[in-house]
């Protein structure tokens, strides 16, 4: 089932998502939503904040970033983060222009450490704890943030956030052209 993303101006998406208990027969189906979501919104990466759930929970399929890598295998990326701990960031920063599905139309360059090791659980319960670098320790970044309550925008200097301003109270209001069902906290 596609389901509404949450706009820009939610509080759910300020908010640091709670744990989620293995005995929870709701995730398989809501991981299974989020793709579905994702996909209808042609992004890589969604956050359970990002649908109304403060849930530590994320989704990603990397591959239409990915599809230049000379790296067959790097260009399948799909992957379900449940209850995830980034346990280290490192590497050189480097910039890179993002968007995110809660606040359309606005992209703008963040500066992000180039490596990370996370540790989370996938689909099934089992417990990984691994190294990313590049655009998909990026992704990952990207979509832990969510869960913390830290939008890509909290990464830009001041004055850029002035000038977006206006454009966020929009996208906050529905004020904007979408091609997929989103939820608005001020309309």
């Amino acid at each position: 089932m596609i389901l509404p993303i949450v706009a820009y101006g939610d509080p759910v998406l300020r908010k640091e998502g709670k744990e989620i208990q293995k005995d929870d027969d709701s995730i398989p189906k809501l991981i299974e939503n989020m793709f579905e979501t994702m996909y209808n919104a042609q992004g890589v990466g969604l956050a359970a904040p990002q649908i109304g759930k403060s849930l530590r929970l994320f989704v990603i399929d990397g591959g239409p970033l990915l599809e230049d890598d000379e790296d067959e295998q790097d260009k399948e990326f799909k992957k379900v983060f449940i209850n995830p701990q980034i346990l280290d960031e490192q590497g050189d920063e480097w910039a890179f222009e993002e968007g995110c599905l809660s606040i359309p139309s606005i992209r703008e360059d963040v500066y992000r450490f180039d490596q990370l090791t996370i540790r989370y659980f996938d689909q099934d319960w089992k417990e990984h704890t691994e190294t990313y670098e590049g655009l998909k320790a990026r992704i990952i970044q990207h979509e832990y943030d969510h869960i913390e309550g830290v939008l890509f925008t909290d990464y830009l200097p001041p004055l850029k956030k002035r000038l977006l301003k206006r454009k966020l109270e929009n996208i906050s209001k529905g004020k904007i052209d979408m091609r997929y069902k989103m939820k608005f906290p001020k309309k």
